[in-house]
């Protein structure tokens, strides 16, 4: 099993936390606000812990559950605090009106938290895909839901795909990390595809939003 750090305290990051203990990891909650990072271990209950923002992350696992606006930063602030750990980025960089995708020409949010991450830590894209209600809710006709991933690192791969397997979750390497762009892409088809179909209930919101 896996130690994960989860750095945001919002909806993505209460579904992977309560997926992640329920397959038996261990899981440290980070947030900028410690009272909803309390509320939040609270919530998650088990063995899940608080840490303080800034301080290095207790897991060998470091999931970005923040929007890709402040992904890259994040990154950039915990420095070496990082090396040696797999960064997982979860985010979709749409642009404000869901019609395309806000990062530079040719390049992916994973690509630029790359960018931002110290020598000796790996970023893998992974979960992008997933809406939120969909994983939370693991609707897959009784077959485990498919993760793809993306990484330039086949031992940091191979580690996401090990705490993806202990999700009942069945992990798909797509390739290196410039794949990356793609996955975001699939992403925002996904999106567009139902939203032409007009759905508007909650829970569609819902995981349009832990998308970001």
């Amino acid at each position: 099993m896996s130690s994960v750090s989860i750095i945001g305290v919002g909806t993505m990051a209460r579904i992977l936390g309560a997926r992640a203990l329920g397959g038996g990891n261990t899981v440290e909650v980070i947030g900028r606000d410690p009272a909803k990072a309390a509320a939040l271990v609270g919530v998650l209950g088990g063995s899940t812990t608080a840490g303080a923002t800034g301080s290095a992350p207790a897991g060998d696992i470091v999931i970005l559950a923040v929007p890709y606006a402040s992904a890259a930063q994040v990154v950039a602030q915990y420095g070496d605090a990082l090396v040696g750990k797999v960064i997982v980025d979860i985010s979709n960089p749409f642009d404000p009106a869901h019609t395309g995708l806000a990062t530079p020409d040719g390049s992916s949010a994973a690509q630029e938290i790359a960018k931002a991450a110290p020598a000796g830590a790996h970023v893998v894209k992974a979960f992008n895909t997933l809406l939120g209600h969909v994983l939370a809710a693991d609707q897959a006709g009784g077959r485990p839901l498919d993760v793809f991933i993306a990484g330039d690192d086949a031992g940091a791969k191979a580690r996401v795909s090990s705490f993806i397997e202990s999700l009942a979750l069945r992990p798909l390497d797509v390739g290196d990390l410039k794949m990356a762009h793609w996955l975001e892409g699939a992403g925002l088809l996904m999106v567009a595809l139902l939203v032409g179909k007009a759905v508007k209930d909650d829970n569609f919101w819902l995981g349009i939003n832990t998308l970001g």
